[in-house]
């Protein structure tokens, strides 16, 4: 029996790990191009060296593992508990006395070990590679994209020179009517003319080839001199070729270490010590905003800070603090009212100031620690996630008994739409601070866990929970049974109607 298990383990394994690659591939390409649909303008039109957009893709994926697992586990313990029960093999290892949870014993290995693995793979290989990837993304945002000219328009994406194109050709790239304004040398301004020509990045693009036939070449001084004895030279060619200096066309590498902040690109250890000096801080903000709130009355109603503006009561006023009850208030005449109801609007003017200033500042240490706090929590839940998914998708597998990627790619999207909704939505509510960072991030798991016990359960007992001939036939038991009734009824309001006419 020994012997006879571990060929039913080694065929489960087998049976398993081939959708487990494959789904997992398919997410991971689906995510990707979501990424590049997102990034698309940014890496258009900037010749960027494929060893670049190579990098930038492995570190876009190294990111996104976090989002494909579950769903790649999910797909494809459906598929593979849908094939054995779609040829009959999951019958057939019932019948010989394999219970549902034995099938299920090595899979379940194989899932734990996926989910330990992902908690390492999001601790520490995805906040280097968050890193990197913001790193590579706010390069070229930097660099400029390259020369593209449009018909009729003044192209200035170079400081100093703008030059206008009347037509080019799209397959030969020759232009015609060219226009150009050359400004770089504060001294001297040029404007060139010419008929045709050719305009285009030298190869290591740190400078602008123009090739220029049949033109004319201005200069104007522009010395302090200019307007009372202007000098203006012009020459004729029928070529020229000039070469300007170019800066950020050529992509570089910045090294810019500002995106190691992010709470994204930091392990638990890290994380950790963030959320510690960030809950001292908001705590240190809470308590200074509340003694000065207190220290200037504001949570005393009932009484009214001034000070009396003869030269007796400011001598006072500078070693006591002055508190007058309303009647005494009216005691004093109009103008020395006034003057305190004014000095009293100018300091709660101040108040609401400092108050607004430091409740932004506030916000600002709230978020970050929200941020800090849901990464942390995130990091947890993806490895109980995976579980969970697999406990959801194996039980459905065998209930369905369906194979293939139709029917379990609906099924997976479905469930995996209802994770990513609460998910995203704890999450946005944990940032908002409506809800605490425990709740925000293990509310999906709470409520699909539940499920994955229901449905290992209906499936260990052979239940025909999505069994459509037996909802049919469920459906005609019932129209059997109230068939009767309905005739009844049917009889009795037709007798009822005859009565009455």
């Amino acid at each position: 029996m020994r012997f006879g298990m571990k060929t039913v383990n080694k065929f489960l394994l087998k049976s398993y790990l081939g959708p487990m690659f494959l789904t997992f591939f398919i997410v991971m390409f689906i995510l990707l191009m979501n990424f590049l649909w997102r990034y698309i303008d940014e890496l258009v039109g900037k010749g960027l060296p494929m060893s670049v957009i190579i990098e930038l893709l492995f570190y876009a994926t190294s990111t996104l593992m976090p989002l494909g697992l579950p769903l790649a586990t999910l797909l494809a313990a459906i598929m593979t508990m849908g094939n054995l029960g779609e040829n009959n093999e999951l019958l057939a290892l019932k019948a010989a006395g394999i219970s549902l949870p034995k099938i299920l014993r090595p899979l379940v290995v194989v899932a734990a070990c996926m989910a330990t693995a992902s908690f390492f793979v999001a601790n520490n290989f995805v906040p280097y590679s968050f890193e990197k990837m913001q790193e590579i993304l706010y390069d070229i945002r930097q660099q400029r994209q390259e020369i593209e000219f449009k018909d009729g328009i003044f192209f200035n994406g170079i400081p100093n020179i703008s030059i206008r194109v009347g037509k080019q050709d799209p397959e030969t790239r020759k232009l015609t009517d060219v226009l150009i304004y050359d400004t770089r040398e504060p001294e001297k301004a040029r404007t060139i003319v010419a008929d045709s020509g050719y305009i285009d990045l030298s190869k290591d693009k740190n400078f602008l080839r123009v090739r220029l036939h049949s033109g004319h070449n201005y200069e104007t001084n522009r010395t302090w001199q200019w307007y009372d004895a202007p000098e203006l030279s012009h020459h004729t060619f029928d070529y020229e070729e000039m070469f300007f200096e170019l800066e950020g066309f050529n992509f570089k590498r910045s090294g810019n270490s500002v995106f190691g902040n992010d709470s994204s690109a930091k392990n638990l250890k890290e994380l950790e010590g963030d959320i510690d000096s960030l809950e001292i801080e908001t705590a240190n903000k809470l308590a200074a905003m509340k003694n000065a709130l207190f220290k200037h009355y504001l949570m005393n109603r009932d009484t009214l800070e001034y000070a009396v503006f003869d030269n007796d009561s400011i001598a006072q006023a500078k070693h006591h603090s002055f508190r007058m009850e309303e009647s005494d208030f009216d005691r004093l005449n109009i103008g020395t009212q006034t003057q305190i109801l004014l000095n009293a609007t100018n300091k709660l003017n101040d108040l609401g100031r400092y108050v607004e200033t430091q409740h932004n500042d506030l916000r600002t240490t709230t978020i970050s620690l929200y941020r800090s706090q849901t990464s942390w929590h995130e990091k947890l839940s993806l490895p109980v996630s995976i579980l969970i998914f697999f406990l959801i998708g194996a039980p459905l597998g065998a209930i369905i008994r369906k194979g293939g990627l139709g029917t379990p790619i609906v099924i997976s999207v479905g469930f995996f739409l209802i994770y990513y909704i609460i998910t995203m939505t704890g999450k946005k509510l944990v940032n908002d601070g409506a809800w605490s960072p425990f709740l925000g991030m293990w509310l999906s798991s709470f409520i699909l866990f539940p499920l994955a016990i229901f449905l290992t359960y209906k499936s260990a007992t052979d239940s025909q929970l999505l069994n459509s001939d037996w909802y049919l036939m469920q459906i005609k038991r019932l129209k059997h049974i109230f068939e009767p009734i309905i005739r009844y009824i049917k009889r009795r309001s037709e007798k009822y109607g005859k009565q009455k006419s």
